[in-house]
């Protein structure tokens, strides 16, 4: 398991700590004896949904009273999920539109995970004896990373590759505007070679290009600014094919440049930094309110 503290607020963002400890999921003590470790019981605990666990649905958004705007999402989606509808946990996220501005349709993504996923989640918290007080998703927790590079009135693209494959985030003004996923991982990249690799580079620039395209022509009240691109653990030469095809200057994620990380980051060799990505996204969550 990886846990991180971090303190979101008053200037630079701090992580204060980020270790690593071994866990059994079949094991209610494992949880308990890490947070035990750690005074964990003092914090506001935040935990990442993997990608499997969820979905997140891009819909119309209903022109109903916010006090019915969950009923109404799961009409919109109940025909987008593989299993009842009944059976979900859902929560909105808003893809605003500023005061002033005419767009034909205003969306927002819905996010839908099986109660039995959720309550799983709280129930192993629980049992540790930790107050769960937010089940986040990697999107969002992105979202909150490349908000930190973000120039004002322009968009900016970040992708990221691990273990469930690559992450494509669109920010403006802090807020999420597209969120896609591909199934090409972080090993399938360092580990390809010759036209094989070439491939995978091309597939990342495609899907790169076909989301700024969605991007330019549903959200005409912001242009984009420049890329990050998350990091890898060995070099496969992917800054330098986007860079070579698309109109943005395509730059690192670097997070010693935005987060002050903790004196053991430092030593935070490539594949680390990318794990540590998300769950140092997560932390900055300043949002209240639970999915």
């Amino acid at each position: 398991m990886r846990l991180a503290y971090v303190r979101p607020a008053g200037g630079r963002p701090a992580v204060e700590f980020a270790e690593e400890r071994a866990w059994d999921a079949r094991d209610p003590k494992s949880l308990e004896r890490v947070a035990r470790e750690f005074g964990a019981k003092r914090f506001r605990c935040t935990t990442l949904l993997k990608p499997a666990d969820y979905q997140i649905l891009l819909v119309e958004a209903p022109a109903v009273k916010r006090e019915e705007l969950k009923p109404a999402l799961r009409w919109r989606v109940k025909d987008m999920l593989d299993y009842p509808v009944d059976n979900a946990s859902i929560d909105a996220l808003d893809l605003p539109v500023p005061p002033g501005i005419a767009q034909r349709v205003h969306y927002m993504y819905a996010v839908a995970a099986k109660n039995e996923t959720v309550r799983a989640t709280v129930e192993r918290f629980q049992k540790a004896g930790l107050a769960l007080a937010v089940i986040d998703i990697p999107d969002t927790a992105q979202r909150n990373v490349a908000a930190l590079y973000e120039t004002e009135r322009r968009g900016l693209v970040a992708v990221t590759f691990d273990a469930h494959g690559m992450l494509l985030t669109v920010n403006f003004g802090g807020e999420l505007y597209l969120s896609r996923r591909l199934d090409i991982t972080a090993r399938q990249l360092v580990e390809s070679a010759g036209e094989d690799r070439v491939r995978l580079l091309d597939r990342v620039l495609v899907e790169t290009q076909r989301s700024l395209d969605h991007c330019e022509r549903t959200y005409t009240f912001f242009a984009m600014g420049h890329m990050l691109l998350g990091p890898l653990p060995e070099e496969v030469g992917l800054r330098e094919h986007l860079s070579s095809h698309l109109y943005l200057p395509v730059e690192p994620m670097d997070l010693d440049a935005v987060v002050q990380l903790p004196p053991a980051g430092a030593a935070w060799a490539a594949n680390e930094r990318a794990n540590w990505l998300k769950v140092i996204g997560a932390g900055l969550r300043v949002e209240e309110k639970a999915l």
